[in-house]
């Protein structure tokens, strides 16, 4: 199984594997709520992180996805009969529709079990939990339909693709702008953050500070300069999804 820990009061990491998502729950006193649901092929991991905490899956209420790639909706099937799943309106659409082209997910079902999104998001958009208070934040550039969720009472940013520890670049995709991804940056940059906790890889402590470089890496990326980093792309996933059915 892989880890579970609490990062802040009600709030724990459950770690994805190897090119998995992270998937971040936070309890609240009314409502639990499930910030991205990882990859299909990882869902019984999922399972036992959320039994692990005494939880089932329909003790989750809300299923938060942060955008639209397989890595972050393919266990959304498995909740979607007793949960509400929330999607901005750009990544609802081609979640719902089943845009493969963009999402890169396809369940390895013969009878493919078709997603759905109950509620379309908008910015600024509010869960209240209770103990915590979620806000949307319509964050375009890694995909059109890209979100982060900041929650007030601590401060944090759940941040998906949009931005990685040490300001590495998410992949620029399909419906992506390097452009809208800047525009992000220097909004989330306005924001009180204490720590971001992204999709992927470790941490942020250091918000401010990988929040900027962020902004310059892209603004390298724009003008073609070399040696930007940037985080793995939906693709490589992909390609290992079908390579190793």
């Amino acid at each position: 199984m892989a880890s579970v820990k609490e990062i802040q009061k009600g709030i724990y990491l459950l770690g994805g594997k190897a090119k998995g998502s992270h998937s971040y729950l936070v309890r609240g006193n009314t409502r639990n709520a499930l910030i991205d649901s990882g990859l299909d092929e990882h869902f019984l991991d999922l399972q036992a992180q959320l039994s692990f905490l005494g939880l089932k899956i329909r003790d989750i209420d809300i299923v938060i996805n942060t955008h639209e790639h397989l890595d972050h909706i393919g266990s959304n099937r498995y909740f979607q009969e007793t949960a509400l799943i929330a999607a901005h309106r750009f990544a609802a659409t081609k979640i719902s529709l089943g845009d493969h082209y963009v999402t890169f997910y396809r369940s390895r079902d013969l009878n493919e079990v078709p997603l759905h999104v109950h509620l379309w998001l908008e910015n600024r958009f509010l869960f209240d939990l209770g103990t915590h208070l979620l806000e949307v934040i319509h964050t375009p550039g890694h995909t059109s339909g890209s979100i982060c969720i900041y929650e007030y009472h601590s401060k944090v940013l759940f941040s998906g693709d949009t931005v990685f520890a040490g300001g590495t670049l998410s992949y620029i995709a399909e419906s992506g702008s390097v452009g809208d991804y800047i525009n992000s940056m220097i909004r989330l940059e306005s924001r009180k953050i204490t720590e971001i906790y992204p999709g992927h890889g470790a941490l942020s402590k250091t918000p401010d500070q990988d929040l900027s470089q962020a902004i310059l890496n892209a603004k390298k990326l724009l003008k073609g300069e070399k040696e930007v980093p940037v985080g793995l792309s939906p693709h490589q996933v992909d390609l290992d999804w079908n390579q190793n059915p």
